[in-house]
């Protein structure tokens, strides 16, 4: 379970093994899957192609604990939850390298994202004593209407590979301290963060079985755990073909399904906006972690009386960025699969020839430091019509698609115009303004005068395509409850 230092080019591949019931495990597959660097192609671990079997066992296992984890004080269970908090936060950097490795983000970005899954971890535990149910008045005498919340039971949760210790640490936490147990399934290209948390939880004794970590195809072990009659809800961060097969996978046993899928942000900049301030914003929202954000700045609108400047400054910046090893903290790493690169390269390719001028970039990376990798230019493209599939399609890489819009009005209707309903951005000073965009956007997060990055305390949650049910705060925590009703007659 030792990661490699940065630089380490161990000549055997580290060996990770699943976590299940409280103890390390091959599984009953004796095949492995590789993990390689994006930044270098190096495989520089493996880990087991899990089996449906041994989704099975992970099953039964968070299964057997349930009950007497359930039957925990709420402060006990979040007593766990905050030690590994603790635990995390003391092996930062560490933690932090190795999301680096597998998923490519700079390491500085990485950090940040450790922090994150503090962050998430704690606050969960923090809410134990706010687990809240109703005492109502009955219509008969001598009875009164008790409403409980409580756990689900068997939680899974299927991780994306864009952050993969902090959308782990993001289940993790409330459906623990909640009262349920879970099984963890990180994603294929990036299944080390959770099994480092696993090992921390272990360390620091949580009870076995009420988290377990598999690895292995989401095809096999994924819709294994969203099948089986052992598991009660599943909560799953990915993409909108993932998020309808899950759906699909658990309607048969009418499971409770929670997605956090796709994104397609608008970013608007009307004429009266504080420009360096959009500037800004629209480059940590467009680049940060190389664009694989779900609530990423995925196409800007800028009105057209301030449309010239403000693409001047952007794209002059855009420009400016560093690229290099992840390692050394550059402004932006590289793609964290060769698939995830081949389709931006694609995009990228289809709005050119479909006549989109290229402002910067536009080029897959492919000589000298960036030979091996998965690495794409930072781009900017201009493009003069909304129906144009790099305005429509989520592209999650380095690529910021713009349009001039000659109004308010044309620019809230363009941003509307998407099967996605995640997150947007406007950036104006007219408090008028700012009330219609926060009344007639339809989208679940909105950003105003501000770039990307959701508050613990807040409430991420998608619309139409970007998915069902949602994360973060006091409603997501009780996204992890269901309510029991007893009338009690004395």
């Amino acid at each position: 379970m030792t990661t490699p230092a940065s630089g380490d080019r161990p000549q055997t591949p580290t060996r990770y093994q699943m976590y299940i019931d409280g103890a390390w495990t091959d599984g009953r597959n004796p095949a492995r899957s590789d993990v390689e660097n994006p930044a270098d192609e190096f495989v520089f671990a493996t880990v087991p192609a899990g089996s449906a079997e041994d989704a099975l066992t992970a099953l039964e296992a968070a299964r057997r604990a349930q009950p007497a984890w359930a039957a925990l004080p709420p402060i006990v269970r979040a007593g766990y939850v905050a030690d590994l908090a603790s635990a995390i936060r003391r092996e930062k950097d560490r933690l932090a390298r190795t999301v680096v490795l597998e998923q490519g983000k700079p390491l500085n970005q990485a950090e940040g994202e450790i922090d994150a899954a503090v962050t998430f971890l704690t606050f969960a535990a923090e809410t134990a004593r706010r687990i809240e149910g109703d005492i109502l008045p009955s219509d008969f005498q001598n009875e009164e209407v008790w409403i409980r919340r409580v756990p689900f039971g068997v939680v899974v949760g299927l991780t994306a590979w864009n952050y993969p210790a902090a959308l782990a640490a993001r289940k993790i936490g409330p459906a623990l301290v909640a009262g349920n147990t879970i099984v963890v399934k990180g994603h294929e290209s990036t299944p080390l963060s959770a099994l480092e948390i696993a090992r921390l939880a272990h360390e620091v004794g949580f009870p076995k079985g009420v988290l377990n970590v598999v690895t292995g195809d989401g095809r096999v072990v994924g819709d294994a755990l969203v099948r089986s009659p052992l598991s009660d809800m599943i909560t799953m961060t990915g993409s909108v073909r993932a998020g309808r097969e899950i759906y699909a996978a658990g309607a048969d046993d009418l499971k409770v399904i929670r997605l956090e899928l796709g994104g397609k942000a608008p970013f608007i900049v009307l004429d009266d906006a504080d420009l360096d301030a959009a500037v800004e914003a629209a480059l940590v929202s467009r680049f940060t972690n190389c664009g694989q954000i779900c609530t990423c700045n995925e196409r800007m609108y800028l009105h057209r009386g301030i449309a010239e400047p403000f693409l001047d400054r952007f794209v002059a910046r855009v420009k400016a960025m560093r690229l290099a090893d992840p390692m050394t903290n550059p402004d932006m790493g590289p793609k964290v699969n060769r698939p995830e690169v081949d389709k931006v390269e694609e995009i990228v390719n289809q709005a050119i020839e479909a006549g989109a001028e290229v402002l910067t970039g536009g080029r897959r990376l492919r000589e000298g430091a960036f030979a091996r990798g998965h690495w794409f230019e930072p781009t900017v493209l201009r493009v003069d019509t909304n129906r144009a599939n790099v305005m429509q399609r989520e592209i999650f890489g380095p690529v910021a698609p713009v349009m001039t819009v000659d109004s308010f009005e044309e620019a809230l209707t363009l941003a509307n115009d998407t099967s996605y309903g995640l997150s947007a951005y406007v950036y104006t000073n007219d408090l008028r303004r700012v009330m219609r965009l926060s009344r007639e956007l339809s989208f679940g997060e909105v950003y105003v005068n501000r770039p990307c990055g959701e508050l613990v305390q807040g409430f991420h949650t998608g619309w139409k395509h970007s998915g069902l049910g949602g994360e973060d705060g006091r409603y997501g925590f009780d996204g992890y409850l269901r309510k029991q009703t007893t009338y009690v007659r004395w």
